[in-house]
């Protein structure tokens, strides 16, 4: 079953990109990975404001299978402004036409995939990218945004509480795990030889964790299997021992920095995407199951070790400073928004029971 987002979602999406939009305005927006999480909310606020301002604009989503895409949101894949064109990015064919914005958001975000098929995650991410920023090149479209990550820093060390975009840190190049991280900042280093080559405006968004409907509940995503625990009544489950820290930025303010990042960022000067407010994987769990009616345990696998637990918070003051970007909808209301969204359709609920 379909669900749409809230329309107060929409409206915070508009209320902080309104002065943004004019640049679509009879344009047209090609968007790879539009079917994904990401994906899903730049199609949702882009239908919103192309309806809103009456923009006249055009976005046209790659998409591998778009069948399963007119299944899961026909909102979106019937809307007037929309057009699926199937293909893999790593070797779609060129829609034709021209088309002033190109959003490269499109990746392989599986920890399953990473483990087992590291090159496959290396060459999807890699050749994806090189595609795509060909396709730009040919159309001489001037603006692209890179959906990157905060893998691309490696570890962060313990004793360093917010990843900075000055963070020289890397991924381990000899390990096979590290293939996500590599491949995004390889993706970037793509991003910087087409801008010098062929003029294109890069932007770079570099990614952490979020929260918000459209997350995938049954993959790598701690705060999505917290969700999904609940809507099955309970226990939240943590599987470690819960200190770990991360941080959460829900999905319409994601949406604002994506949308702000494409049409206000520099070219080739990366940003951190996410929330500055770290909270361990055992706080994300309450918040989770404070959100259910009545509210559910929490059970935690282990006891708390004896080694620094892990981090992967970013420093988001160059984003605040320079674009005036803000995470503003708060951890407990976004995962009360997801889990409102999830309980909507009943899936997983429905196949806990079943």
């Amino acid at each position: 079953m379909c669900k749409r987002i809230e329309q107060a979602d929409l409206e915070h999406v508009l209320a902080h990109t309104g002065g943004l939009w004019e640049e679509l305005r009879g344009r047209r927006l090609f968007i790879t990975g539009g079917t994904g999480f990401f994906g899903c909310w730049l199609l949702e606020s882009f239908t919103a404001a192309n309806d809103r301002f009456a923009l006249g604009a055009e976005a046209v989503a790659l998409t591998r299978d778009p069948a399963a895409f007119r299944a899961k949101a026909p909102h979106l894949a019937g809307h007037p402004s929309v057009r699926l064109h199937a293909g893999d990015v790593r070797n779609f064919a060129f829609p034709p036409g021209d088309f002033s914005h190109i959003i490269h958001g499109a990746t392989c975000a599986s920890a399953k995939l990473n483990e087992e098929q590291p090159r496959l995650m290396l060459d999807t991410i890699v050749e994806g990218t090189r595609r795509t920023l060909d396709f730009a090149a040919r159309c001489g479209t001037p603006k692209f945004l890179l959906s990157s990550s905060g893998a691309v820093y490696g570890r962060q060390p313990p004793e360093l509480t917010h990843l900075p975009e000055s963070y020289a840190g890397v991924p381990d190049s000899s390990d096979p795990a590290s293939a996500y991280g590599e491949g995004k900042r390889l993706a970037e280093q793509l991003c910087a030889q087409y801008h010098r080559e062929h003029g294109i405006d890069a932007k770079i968004a570099r990614g952490f964790a979020f929260v918000g409907p459209h997350l995938p509940l049954d993959v790598h995503f701690a705060i999505g299997n917290f969700i999904r625990d609940a809507l099955a009544g309970g226990p939240v489950r943590v599987s470690g021992d819960g200190t770990p820290c991360r941080s959460y930025l829900y999905a319409a303010d994601l949406a604002v920095w994506l949308w702000t990042i494409l049409f206000r960022a520099p070219a080739c000067r990366p940003y951190n995407v996410g929330s500055g407010a770290a909270v361990t994987i055992l706080e994300a769990a309450r918040a989770v199951a404070e959100s259910a009616t009545p509210p559910l345990a929490v059970t935690v696998a282990q006891p708390p070790g004896g080694a620094p637990p892990s981090r992967y918070v970013p420093d988001v003051s160059r984003a605040e400073a320079e674009l005036g970007l803000r995470c503003i909808i708060p951890l407990a209301e976004g995962v009360r928004r997801t889990f409102r969204f999830h309980q909507a359709t009943g899936r997983f609920a429905q196949s806990a029971a079943g």
